[in-house]
């Protein structure tokens, strides 16, 4: 069955993310108002602990010319706050257990050292967020002696704990002190270091109406700020939010690589998305993260030879695609979340080359951009729908078109139009290629073609 997705987006045309001398960031005044580097913007998340074997701000800080040259354009860095010692986890204990919102962990350096990061970052073209833990602290943060009447008690009068996170306790948004502390908190980071935003912990867990204070607070500050919901909740991107977690496709994903689910899903999930939230809410796309690396296992784990395949497909996507530390050089490792667990750099599969490929095509295809930017997504017909998904991405007269095998069988397809069309070359040689109406693709395999 032929099946068509067309998401339609306003007008504007992408401007570039080089290196910028003025701070203060565009933004774009249709919509919600996101900043204008974004829409072909590609995320990385930075776990300093793990990223050298210093585990410091001055020791990733020379790795930033290695991923500009990468090809990435944001970095999110994971909490960089004390952790709590109370119940710790482990030896050094979790990044999202806050021992001082306004601290710095010492185990990673200091605020200045903080600061030249984000500065050296921002000459090299590079946005920096932060990742904030609005929801808890940790159990003997600083506000439980200052202000103990700030946090959600059980019957007994205890911290309130969630779900096994044992080392945190959870605060009370009831609270009109603790939340004007809390927006005072986030803003000390956009005043003392200059941040470009925040990746928001557990954002569908905290009243939608904070967020909204929040933002008016922070852009009052500094207009362009870019707000990442680690949340798949609409409303959040109604008025506050850039972009969201497309936690469900990511989880569909695992299921058509494990062989449980078929094509369909993808499409269903990705149809679902469209309809529940804004237009001009940008999701999230990813394989990895830290959450998934450590807990559900790493990408090759739970998605296989497929895994390169569904990396492309994060990029192809209209949204914005995710990497996360060492996803670069393939690493096939379960980082240790509480412990000292260096990433292993080498390259042996050439991941390198694959990523920053496709962080290239993102950026210099108008068509690959996320929503407002008057592009299509448009499935092309084939007579394998439950195998192959094929469709092409849009904009004025750049096409991308995308070919994927999400199965483990070889696939003899045949498309309702010639593929990929006259003048076309293909993804990532640039070579000419010639147009058929049948092709053999191998199991996991994708084709990509741009004119």
């Amino acid at each position: 069955m032929k099946k068509i997705i067309l998401l339609s987006v306003t007008l504007s045309i992408l401007l570039s993310c080089g290196n910028q001398k003025d701070n203060q960031q565009e933004v774009n005044s249709s919509g919600n108002g996101h900043p204008e580097w974004v829409y072909n913007a590609v995320i990385y998340e930075v776990n300093i602990r793990q990223y050298t074997p210093e585990g410091t701000f001055r020791a990733f800080s020379e790795q930033l010319p290695r991923l500009k040259e990468l090809g990435v354009d944001i970095l999110w860095l994971m909490p960089v706050q004390p952790i709590g010692e109370k119940d710790r986890k482990g030896n050094l204990g979790s990044y999202y257990s806050i021992r001082d919102y306004t601290g710095v962990n010492s185990e990673f350096g200091t605020l200045d050292d903080f600061r030249v990061l984000v500065q050296e970052a921002r000459e090299m073209g590079m946005k920096v967020i932060l990742d904030w833990v609005a929801n808890h602290t940790s159990r003997d943060a600083v506000w439980v002696e200052a202000h103990p009447d700030w946090y959600v008690r059980d019957s007994l009068g205890n911290l309130n704990i969630m779900y096994d996170w044992t080392d945190i306790a959870q605060v009370d948004y009831t609270k009109p002190e603790m939340r004007a502390a809390m927006i005072e908190a986030m803003m000390f980071w956009v005043r003392e270091a200059d941040i470009d935003g925040f990746r928001c912990d557990v954002a569908g867990e905290i009243p939608t109406d904070f967020w909204e204070e929040a933002k008016d607070s922070l852009t009052a500050l500094k207009s362009g700020l870019f707000l990442l919901a680690e949340a798949e909740k609409p409303e959040l991107n109604e008025s506050v939010f850039d972009a969201f977690y497309a936690w469900d496709f990511h989880h569909r994903m695992n299921l058509v690589a494990q062989g449980k689910e078929n094509v369909d899903s993808l499409r269903h999930s990705l149809d679902r998305m469209m309809d529940r939230f804004s237009p001009d809410a940008i999701p999230m796309f990813f394989t990895s993260n830290h959450d998934e690396n450590s807990w559900s296992g790493t990408e090759f784990e739970r998605m296989g030879d497929a895994a390169r395949s569904f990396a492309v497909l994060t990029y192809m996507l209209p949204g914005m695609p995710l990497m996360y530390s060492g996803q670069e050089v393939g690493l096939d490792h379960r980082l240790a979340f509480f412990e000292k667990d260096s990433i292993n750099w080498d390259d042996d599969r050439g991941f390198s080359d694959f990523y920053s490929g496709l962080n290239r095509i993102k950026q210099t295809n108008r068509a690959l951009s996320s929503q407002e930017r008057e592009g299509e997504m448009i499935e092309i017909g084939n007579d394998q729908p439950a195998r192959v998904w094929s469709f092409r991405r849009l904009n004025g007269g750049n096409e991308v078109v995308c070919l994927f095998n999400f199965s483990k069988d070889r696939v003899k397809v045949a498309f309702t139009e010639m593929i990929p069309g006259e003048r076309y070359v293909s993804f990532p040689d640039s070579a000419e290629v010639t147009a058929v109406k049948v092709l053999d693709l191998k199991p996991w395999e994708y084709r990509i073609y741009y004119k």
